[in-house]
């Protein structure tokens, strides 16, 4: 019985999504912006220099049909891609009203969100009276720090040496739908910490708000504070059935790598790797070598977007696609008859771009063990029908198979 991987570039984009005019970042309408298309622009351009040189080299997904997949979601021809396409490929389009990681994995597994989500202003405070109230009380303290929307490493220098005098938590919000708490694991504590997210969560989600996320992080005002890799997201149980449930629910084993789970509210999710991006492809490696037949296995891997898509770091995100490209060939040979790799994106966070929120993008839908074929523009439900095709499931949710 044949097993499906389906693998989430975080943030990954390739421009083209015909209502970016509807989305903003700082007051800039998204027409135009083409994460992949413009981080290989800047590399053609020798301006993305640090950590790595020269062109964008990322061999292995370009031979899947990346650059071919740009061209077709934004017409834009991407520097040093463009390779004649061995994969199955195309562009998918989204649907859901919202540019952030639960519309985006939701509609891949078959689920377009069926309302609006909820989104604090961009005033200070951000978050109303009862929230604030209820933060206090939840967190045992004096009050909260923050109230605002932040950038999760600026705050951090702005605010933790005040964390650390008077324990209150960091609280703060983005163009998305979420709260954000940041607390250090020593002064606070991370159980503390996850306490408090998991005591928010269901007033925030009764309010639609779509995620409370845990930000531990360690250090001091002389060394700096850094975030940990314990991030935690506590979000909004899918409303409707997705592919988890489908898989899940037939009997099947769903490995769930990276923070699938916690998007998922851990519904339909057999086991959860966590860790580094570093550490979850070693996860994955060994997923293709150990995940039962019939088998879903659903990853995403989050530092294209945490780490270099909101702080607008170019040569950071061009020298991670290049670590992930050149781990390709490590999954590749580890497949079986039959196995299929999808690879594809959420949402955009294009580094090149005014802001430093995400940005509505069509995404790549790279499919490696099913031969070379050009899929077209697709819905991202599609993604998450044909994942189900081919593991022979009976529900296909809002899509249709392509494959």
């Amino acid at each position: 019985m044949a097993r499906a991987f389906l693998v989430v570039l975080d943030s990954a984009g390739i421009g083209g999504a015909p209502d970016a005019a509807k989305f903003f970042n700082d007051g800039t309408p998204d027409t135009g912006a083409n994460t992949i298309g413009h981080i290989a622009e800047a590399c053609a351009k020798g301006r993305a220099e640090e950590g790595r040189s020269g062109p964008l080299r990322v061999p292995n997904l370009d031979r899947l049909g990346l650059g071919m997949a740009v061209k077709l979601a934004s017409g834009m021809i991407a520097p040093g891609l463009g390779a004649e396409p061995a994969g199955t490929w195309g562009a998918a389009t989204e649907i859901s009203k919202g540019k952030d990681t639960p519309s985006g994995h939701w509609e891949l597994a078959g689920l377009p969100v069926p309302f609006d989500w909820t989104y604090f202003p961009n005033e200070e405070p951000a978050f109303p009276p009862d929230v604030t109230s209820a933060l206090i009380e939840a967190a045992g303290t004096e009050g909260i720090l923050g109230n605002k929307h932040a950038s999760g490493t600026d705050v951090l220098d702005e605010l933790g040496a005040e964390h650390m005098r008077t324990g209150w938590p960091i609280c703060y919000t983005s163009a998305d739908s979420v709260l954000q708490i940041a607390a250090h694991e020593e002064v606070f504590g991370r159980e503390r910490l996850y306490a408090l997210c998991e005591a928010m969560a269901p007033m925030l989600h009764g309010r639609r708000v779509g995620r409370v996320i845990a930000r531990p992080f360690v250090g001091n005002a002389s060394t700096g504070f850094v975030r940990t890799k314990y991030r935690r997201d506590f979000a909004l149980t899918p409303p409707e059935r997705t592919l988890l449930d489908w898989a899940f629910d037939a009997g099947r084993p769903v490995h769930a790598v990276g923070k699938i789970g916690d998007i998922f509210a851990h519904r339909g999710v057999t086991d959860n790797a966590k860790g580094t991006d570093e550490e979850l492809m070693e996860a994955l490696v060994a997923l293709t070598e150990t995940a039962e037949e019939g088998s879903l296995t659903f990853a995403n891997f989050v530092e294209f977007d945490s780490q270099y898509g909101h702080r607008r770091d170019v040569s950071g995100y061009a020298k991670h696609l290049e670590w992930f490209d050149a781990q390709l060939p490590r999954l590749f040979e580890r497949m079986k008859a039959g196995d299929i790799m999808i690879f594809t994106a959420d949402h955009g966070n294009d580094p090149t771009w005014v802001g430093t929120d995400h940005t509505r993008e069509r995404v790549p839908v790279l499919i490696h063990g099913k031969g070379a074929r050009k899929l077209g523009l697709v819905g991202f439900s599609s993604v998450g029908a044909s994942v189900a095709a081919h593991l022979g499931l009976d529900e296909r949710g809002a899509g249709k198979a392509f494959l």
